[in-house]
């Protein structure tokens, strides 16, 4: 990487090897030197696309979809038909997925007053991917954040695409333009909630990404969904007839190894389920953003360790709070719900 940097060529090699890495960033929690690693890749992989060579056309078009939402939006209900008509197929990498999705609402606040910011509690980040496939997550966090009684309000124009996923592809370009967007679509000092963990990891370092103090500021208001309710999952009761029943706990990479915030996963559920560890230490899924996409090959072995680890446990569900890791392991055949999903069930809001 230093060499590339320096000037060196960038020949098929060194590309290849920069492509295959799976930015579990499993090596920086093993590290003793606590070497950034993840943004040393980030920078290498931002020097081949520059090239011109490492990212192709379609594949730019692909990452441009993700800051369109209507168009994202759009495109999944002609991927939806498609899997009505078998045209789709099953193991596509996609959830089954609705022809019609409810909006995702919110309640206005309580006590009135002047409109915005002021009036806000807490935000939660809707993102792209997320929205288009998984809104029912979004729907079950906003569920749990109000039983809470917070006033949740949700991203104004320009809060689609976090540009996680185009950083990883090395458009650091684009992903600096969303994460300007995404900034200004939550004005004020509430905080800020995701419930996607590579979505969280990546605003968590707005700060690093655009070397400002705002952006930096911005970045401190970021916390997973687990991590802010933690601290208010004593105001909320499990609804009549609730029975504790056993969850594998599957931490996604990016929550663990990058935002170092597995454990009020745990926190959130141990109040309603029998929450059982996996004994594999937190390796990768191999699911690694769209990396399943593009290294199937690759990622399957990876995935096949995960479900045995699954299946050691005797669990019938699992809890996992990025989307990535939640449709990979579901195309297996695995039962994953949100933590939002089964604290929302839990407590009579689901």
């Amino acid at each position: 990487m230093r060499a590339v940097q320096a000037g060196a060529p960038a020949d098929a090699a060194f590309s290849s090897f920069m492509d295959l890495c799976l930015q579990c960033r499993g090596c920086e929690a093993a590290c003793p030197s606590s070497v950034p690693f993840g943004r040393l890749m980030a920078g290498a992989r931002e020097a081949l696309a520059e090239s011109g060579g490492y990212q192709p056309w379609y594949r730019r078009a692909g990452y441009r979809v993700l800051g369109h939402h209507r168009l994202l939006t759009a495109l999944s209900r002609a991927a939806a038909v498609g899997q009505r008509l078998r045209v789709v197929p099953r193991h596509s990498g996609l959830p089954p997925l609705s022809l019609r999705q409810g909006r995702l609402r919110v309640r206005p606040p309580a006590a009135p007053g002047p409109a915005g910011p002021a009036t806000v509690d807490v935000w939660l980040f809707t993102g792209c991917v997320m929205d288009a496939w998984m809104r029912p997550v979004h729907q079950a966090a906003v569920r749990v954040m109000e039983a809470t009684g917070a006033a949740v309000a949700l991203p104004g124009r320009g809060g689609a695409c976090c540009g996680a996923l185009h950083e990883h592809a090395g458009l650091a370009g684009a992903g600096r333009r969303l994460a300007w967007r995404v900034m200004a679509s939550m004005p004020g000092t509430a905080p800020i909630v995701v419930d996607s963990a590579g979505c969280g990891a990546a605003m968590k370092d707005y700060g690093q990404l655009l070397g400002t103090a705002e952006a930096a500021a911005f970045s401190a208001r970021v916390q997973d969904f687990s991590e802010w309710l933690e601290p208010r999952i004593g105001q909320l009761a499990a609804a009549p007839g609730h029975h504790a029943i056993a969850v594998a706990v599957q931490d996604p990479c990016h929550l663990r190894h990058v935002q170092r915030a597995a454990a009020p996963v745990r926190a959130v559920l141990e109040p309603y389920y029998e929450c059982v560890e996996l004994d594999d230490d937190g390796l990768c899924c191999g699911a690694g953003g769209v990396y399943s996409a593009m290294h199937p090959e690759l990622a399957r072995p990876i995935r096949d360790r995960k479900i045995e680890a699954i299946q050691r446990t005797g669990a019938g569900v699992v809890a996992s709070a990025n989307p990535g890791c939640a449709l990979w392991l579901a195309d297996a055949g695995v039962t994953v719900r949100h933590p939002a999903e089964l604290v929302a069930e839990a407590i009579g809001v689901g």
